[in-house]
């Protein structure tokens, strides 16, 4: 992947030296979280997801996380950090391909912000913690990544490649489009309303269209950019494979429930990447009224 050189992006926030505020665990409204159900959310959550925090809050049975505010101003990562530079050039190209998408549909495109973190860290969904590996949280519109998740993704989920680390950005940026569109504000208003099953198959056909939708910025940042290389496409697709439910359920607990799917099979998953890469299109990403996915 030729990223070198690019345009970086403005929109990225610093808080690794200061370790993001606070320590301990978990708290939500007084609550105390306890490890069983952190464990019980990731497994739930398959690596990507829009907010793990929603899930534990659920499982706790706790209301909405309080908002929670990020002390002092907002540090830029150094410019000596080729990482946080690879970040940052990677987030530039999704504001580059989703300003494109919005003005060709008439609108203009918000991007969100990039918190870089170490350990844990305030977000207006709760604590977030680098254990939960990146997330988007609706409540301040904000992408939260631990870069040492990198690491994770390569050597323990077997998705090495810095194509597969940029489907990672795009994906949570995926995330902000949702909301951005009025989608994650419906799918949360049925909470509570439906079925854990129905809950579930939601939640798949919104992640699904998260990874239509990092389809999409990896076919408008090509066309502009021309910066894949050989084995790039693959590496992105090998990191979808790798993040199925069915696989890391298969791995963790050797058998695999559908029912309990909260992102969808490998299978389905790289077919989504894949539909948005091909169509770079919005409307072939609608995951919600797809009969087949």
């Amino acid at each position: 992947m030729k990223w070198e050189g690019n345009r970086q992006s403005d929109n990225v926030e610093d808080r690794r030296s200061g370790g993001g505020g606070g320590g301990g665990g978990f708290g939500f409204g007084g609550r105390s979280i306890g490890v069983g159900t952190i464990v019980i959310a990731l497994v739930a959550w398959g690596v990507f997801g829009v907010n793990p925090l929603t899930t534990i809050g659920v499982l706790s049975g706790g209301g909405p996380a309080p908002v929670q505010q990020q002390q002092g101003p907002a540090q830029k990562p150094p410019a000596n950090d080729a990482r946080a530079a690879f970040v940052s050039t990677v987030l530039a190209s999704t504001e580059d391909a989703w300003g494109q998408v919005f003005r060709e549909g008439g609108a203009q495109y918000r991007p969100p912000k990039l918190v870089l973190f170490r350990g844990v860290t305030p977000t207006a969904c709760g604590t977030g913690q680098a254990a939960m590996g990146p997330f988007y949280c609706p409540g301040d519109q904000k992408v939260y990544l631990d870069m040492d998740f990198f690491d994770t993704l390569s050597r323990q989920l077997g998705a090495p490649g810095q194509f597969a680390q940029a489907y990672v950005v795009a994906h949570e940026v995926g995330h902000h489009v949702q909301t951005l569109l009025g989608t994650t504000q419906k799918v949360d208003g049925m909470r509570g309303r439906i079925s854990q099953a129905q809950q579930n198959a939601l939640s798949v056909r919104m992640e699904l269209q998260a990874d239509c939708y990092a389809g999409i910025w990896a076919n408008k940042s090509q066309q502009a950019k021309n910066w894949l290389e050989q084995g790039d496409i693959e590496s992105a697709m090998n990191a979808a494979s790798r993040i199925g439910d069915d696989t890391l359920q298969r791995e963790q607990t050797g058998t695999v429930r559908p029912d309990s799917f909260t992102h969808g099979s490998s299978a389905q998953r790289q077919r989504w990447f894949a539909t948005g890469l091909k169509t770079g299109s919005v409307q072939a990403c609608d995951t919600f009224n797809a009969q087949n996915l």
